[in-house]
């Protein structure tokens, strides 16, 4: 069984190596072999130019494809792991174009596994780890008003006047400013077109408490039934977001007043040209090293009082192992092909799992990849 991994970013070597060492039989595919010759020729020789046909035709049953590739990549490899009875991993979030894959790849024994970096993909273990942990408390009755959050954000370990900065072009963070989202607020659906509309406060529970910016990203609301929260549980607060550095909002309110003008072909020249100055003034410099900030709490509450409230915190720098950010993303992608290797995921398409057992499992490792992981509990 041989793992064709595709894609050499910023993101994948911690990965490879976590697969390289462990043994495996890995093949490297980028769309520049140079490239790719001087991320991880270090680590392996066994690099190709990433061309669809010749992975098509390297492509074996039980091989398993990483895509690491953009996004528009991901649905053709999973039709072609399909078509071969391979399997498929990715850190994206799950299309609806992938999700329409699940017939064919039940039927084909294969596993298409997306939503395995960090968020989503940490994030989710830690969801199924705290709702599981407090259907199994004897805090637990389906009466009790349910919080629940999930703040994940990439922010600089030695901050700046921006503060924020970049590890590749800016433009996507860019574009995802312009993007709406919906999650529950005071028990109502609340739905917003710009992020700044819903930037709040909160208070992490790290070693160190520290005040961070927070606002909801895409739609947070489909993943309560994700989550296993049943439809009768009365929800004070569901969401899924983005965390940034106190002050973060105040240092981007000209970049917010000015994307909220941008529109149609002259609106994405400007977002370019944004970007481009972005990464000229606020990108990482040789060797700083990065921060990752993840926190996931579930409170339940009966008669107005808690009576379950745990929150897990993740809080990792970069290291000469890597950036946090690779290392979260890509051991967790490398844990979901060695799950898929050792056939402890099922076929059809998939998200992080939700298997108690590999919840645990997977939180191990990914504990030795933070400066910090913790469970704190807020009734203790």
């Amino acid at each position: 069984m041989t793992i064709h991994w595709c894609g050499t970013g910023l993101s994948a070597i911690p990965g490879l190596r976590k697969l390289i060492e462990g043994g495996h039989d890995v093949v490297v595919w980028n769309r520049t072999e140079a490239k790719a010759r001087k991320a991880v020729g270090h680590l392996t020789t066994s690099i190709r130019a990433f061309d669809f046909d010749a992975l098509s035709e390297a492509l074996n049953s039980d091989d398993v494809v990483v895509s690491m590739l953009p996004a528009e990549w991901h649905v053709k490899l999973a039709e072609l792991c399909i078509e071969h009875g391979a399997h498929f991993v990715s850190s994206s979030y799950i299309s609806p174009e992938m999700r329409a894959l699940d017939g064919k790849a039940k039927a084909a024994g294969v596993a298409l596994v997306n939503e395995v970096g960090l968020d989503p993909g940490i994030d989710h273990l830690m969801a199924h780890w705290l709702v599981d942990d407090y259907r199994h408390s004897p805090a637990y009755d389906p009466k009790n008003t349910i919080s629940f959050i999930s703040y994940c954000g990439g922010v600089p370990k030695y901050s700046n006047a921006f503060r924020y900065k970049f590890s590749w072009s800016p433009l996507g963070v860019l574009k995802a400013l312009k993007s709406p989202s919906r999650s529950i607020r005071a028990g109502e659906v609340l739905e917003v077109s710009r992020p700044w509309d819903a930037i709040t406060s909160y208070d992490a529970p790290l070693p160190v408490p520290e005040t961070f910016e927070v606002y909801p990203n895409r739609d947070s609301i489909p993943f309560m039934k994700e989550y296993g929260f049943e439809e009768a549980w009365p929800v004070k607060q569901f969401v899924r977001g983005t965390l940034r550095l106190n002050g973060w909002a105040e240092a981007w309110a000209d970049v917010f007043r000015e994307i909220e003008t941008l529109e149609g072909p002259a609106g994405e020249a400007r977002l370019k040209k944004m970007s481009d100055r972005f990464w000229a003034e606020n990108a990482y410099d040789e060797g700083e090293p990065d921060r990752v900030v993840l926190c996931v709490g579930l409170t339940a509450e009966r008669d107005g009082k808690p009576v379950y409230a745990k929150t897990w915190t993740l809080d990792a720098y970069g290291d000469a192992r890597g950036t946090a950010m690779a290392r979260l993303v890509s051991v967790t992608v490398a844990l979901a092909v060695e799950s898929v290797l050792d056939r402890e995921i099922k076929p059809g398409v998939s998200a992080a799992p939700s298997d108690d057992r590999l919840v645990r499992k997977w939180l191990k490792e990914i504990d030795t990849q933070a400066q910090q992981m913790a469970l704190v509990d807020h009734l203790a």
